[in-house]
């Protein structure tokens, strides 16, 4: 999820921002695009199950 967004989740653009400001602090943010591979994997794993309950 963006960073940006994180006002809808807690409800306060002030308080994610808070949040995020003590997170990041001495971090590194690495932002991946794309595919998630565990994505991928469960939802062949829900498409799998849903074929064989039919």
């Amino acid at each position: 999820m963006p960073f940006s967004s994180w006002g809808e989740v807690f409800g306060s653009a002030t308080i994610a921002n808070a949040i995020l400001d003590r997170l990041l602090h001495h971090s590194h943010v690495i932002s991946i695009k794309g595919p998630s591979y565990r994505l991928k994997s469960k939802m062949k794993y829900f498409n799998s199950s849903s074929n064989t309950s039919s």
